[in-house]
């Protein structure tokens, strides 16, 4: 069996709420030493829900760092398992299997545009981090979307990487605003097609809902990106 598919048990070892019903859980995996993956990937929790084994997708929100890693996830009131999830206590543990998946950065580093509706923003936060630290050069725009303000997970790092980081821009759009918010407001899609404008010279990476995950896409192949260029997940 090849590593990736082998059983583990990973222990949550706490969380944070960082938004209304989402919260960014921390596991280690006890039996291991290293739990190495890149970003992008992630990883497959199962466990028996009424009586039947129930497995589910998750994109790892971290960077690789001994034998733990960090989940973003809401939780879904009528749903079979994320109400499982956010039962558990800090010591708990659940089955997990991975890591999974080939929604990567593609090499050489280039000119990027990464594109995310609510929780789809977990797999740009490794990448993002990551790639800043050692690439100067290209340029890097985040374009993050959420009905409500306080559902935009991690904007405080996000705006000091900004900061930070000279060749990285970071758009969120909020579809819901209350009087109080003062910044973008509407669907992703507009502020993608104004940060492209005319230029055609970089990679697109699209995570979020099915909706609009294929939206964008379908715009993008209007605009006449090849499809090597558009590099998607969809999360349901």
């Amino acid at each position: 069996m090849l590593a990736h598919q082998i059983p583990h048990r990973a222990v949550l070892t706490h969380y944070e709420i960082i938004g209304p019903d989402i919260r960014h859980f921390y596991y280690e995996i006890p039996d291991m030493e290293a739990f190495p993956f890149l970003a992008g990937q992630f990883v497959s929790l199962s466990e028996m829900v009424n009586g039947k084994k129930v497995t589910r997708a998750y994109s790892i929100a971290s960077r690789p760092k001994g034998n733990t890693f960090e989940l973003c996830i809401n939780l879904v009131q009528d749903g079979i398992f994320t109400p499982h999830l956010f039962a558990m206590k800090p010591g708990d543990s659940i089955e997990m299997k991975g890591p999974h998946g080939a929604f990567l950065m593609k090499k050489p580093a280039s000119n990027s545009i990464f594109v995310a509706t609510g929780t789809g923003i977990a797999p740009f936060r490794p990448m993002l981090q990551e790639t800043l630290e050692v690439d100067s050069q290209n340029e890097y725009i985040l374009v993050f979307g959420v009905r409500y303000e306080n559902m935009l997970m991690y904007k405080d790092e996000f705006d000091a990487l900004a900061h930070q980081y000279a060749n990285f821009k970071f758009i969120c759009t909020v579809t819901r605003p209350t009087e109080a918010w003062k910044g973008n407001a509407g669907r992703v899609q507009q502020y993608v097609l104004s940060s492209l404008g005319d230029r055609r010279d970089f990679n697109v990476y699209i995570c979020g809902l099915k909706e609009m995950v294929n939206d964008v896409r379908d715009r993008l192949k209007e605009l006449g990106f090849e499809k090597g260029q558009i590099h998607f997940e969809r999360y349901d």
